[in-house]
């Protein structure tokens, strides 16, 4: 960083695993959003909270102004499908879907979104994850064509995963 230069950037990532298939159970999540974490304190980022669901994951972070969001999102990507791969759990390929939602906060914001992430598991014992995500849309106001979402397929019972 250049002197002189003052950021503080909170960027929350969301994005799905492919075909929304429900792959994290309870037993992979924590190793998985561990090891996403240090993949972003790794690449030059501060990792706040990584957490999800059983199809999809929120990483909440500091951002590094000298990297770009589009790289930081495929780096992340790329390293994680390699990680879970590499341990065996599931008979085909695991793999992201591709795209991903992006969403800018302000200091004053940080423990809101933070208490958000952290509570990803009570949060979808009642609100399917395509609810959610058309939501945070909604509320930040991003326009959106639905037919550009992540592929949602029919709901699935989230309290029984």
């Amino acid at each position: 960083m250049k002197p002189g230069t003052f950021t503080q950037l909170h960027i929350q990532l969301v994005f799905a695993v492919n075909h929304r298939r429900c792959l994290l159970n309870s037993i992979h999540r924590k190793e998985v959003f561990s090891y996403i974490s240090g993949i972003v304190d790794n690449t030059g980022h501060k990792s706040l909270i990584v957490n999800g669901y059983s199809d999809h994951i929120h990483i909440f972070f500091g951002l590094n102004p000298s990297k770009s969001i589009s790289d930081t999102v495929s780096i992340i990507k790329k390293a994680s499908n390699q990680f879970v791969n590499s341990k065996g759990w599931f008979s085909e390929n695991f793999r992201w879907q591709d795209g991903y939602g992006a969403f800018s906060y302000s200091r004053n914001q940080v423990r809101d979104v933070y208490n958000y992430v952290l509570n990803q598991e009570s949060h979808h014992g009642f609100q399917r994850f395509r609810d959610e995500y058309i939501e945070i849309l909604k509320r930040e106001e991003i326009p959106f064509d639905d037919r550009f979402l992540f592929d949602f397929h029919d709901d699935i019972a989230y309290h029984q995963i």
